[in-house]
């Protein structure tokens, strides 16, 4: 019986996913790439994960370098260093069809309306909408928003992020131009540390160095401008379909 993800402990999550045996159950047919629905097990523990192999990739012209599989373990590391715990547990690894990476599931909360969901001021979003301009999100659609039970709503699919050119997609447009809050503030300057050390030289094994310069650089516009982004009309604002 698969343990449900939020009971896990991060550490145990994260060893689970990384030395846990993938059995593969299905596949999520409404995604463009191979998105495999799996269970993994490890000493005696077993939970649910998305598997998402290399191999499995379409090639994107404007992103180029790198894989999707990278720049989704990128996104759980900035995440994890927010402590916002946007992004779920998320490993690279090999699997039953080659390196790719790996990705706690998360059992939603049933019945909620994403649309109205999307529209909402909460604090939840709030940050993510923050995440997603550090990481330079393309495609933060409605269905990427997973809300659970106790409030808290993760983000997932973060393979077009961290693109050099600026490309944030969003519907969390809720905010833009309005101040950041102290918390987030906070949260940017210590990311700006981050990626001159540790955070910065584990992102460098899944982007380029130039994407990894790219996203120092948007941590320090945010923290510069101390206000939420706005559109700049050279690309379009939000992702289609928005949901």
């Amino acid at each position: 019986m698969s343990e449900p993800a939020q009971i896990l402990d991060l550490e145990d999550a994260l060893r689970l996913l990384r030395d846990g045996e993938l059995d593969v159950e299905g596949r999520l047919v409404d995604a463009s790439n191979a998105t495999l629905y799996c269970a993994v097990t490890h000493e005696g523990v077993t939970a649910a994960c998305v598997y998402k192999p290399v191999a499995g990739e379409r090639p994107l012209w404007d992103f180029p370098d790198g894989t999707l599989a990278g720049r989704e373990v990128a996104a759980y590391l900035v995440s994890a260093a927010t402590g916002w715990d946007i992004v779920p547990p998320t490993v690279m690894r090999d699997g039953p069809f080659g390196p790719g990476m790996c990705q706690l599931w998360i059992d939603v909360a049933p019945n909620v309306d994403l649309a109205k969901l999307a529209r909402s001021n909460i604090p939840p979003l709030r940050r993510m909408a923050v995440f997603d301009a550090v990481i330079n999100n393309a495609d933060r659609k409605g269905g990427h928003l997973l809300p659970v039970e106790d409030g808290h709503v993760y983000g997932v699919d973060h393979g077009v992020c961290f693109s050099v050119e600026e490309k944030l997609r969003t519907l969390l447009w809720g905010w833009q131009g309005k101040r950041l809050t102290e918390e987030a503030v906070d949260v940017l300057q210590h990311l700006k540390r981050e990626l001159a050390g540790d955070l910065g030289a584990a992102l460098r094994e899944l982007l380029t160095e130039e994407e990894v310069w790219a996203t120092a650089r948007r941590v320090d516009r945010l923290l510069a401008t101390g206000k939420h982004p706005v559109p700049n009309g050279e690309w379009p604002p939000v992702p289609w379909p928005p949901f």
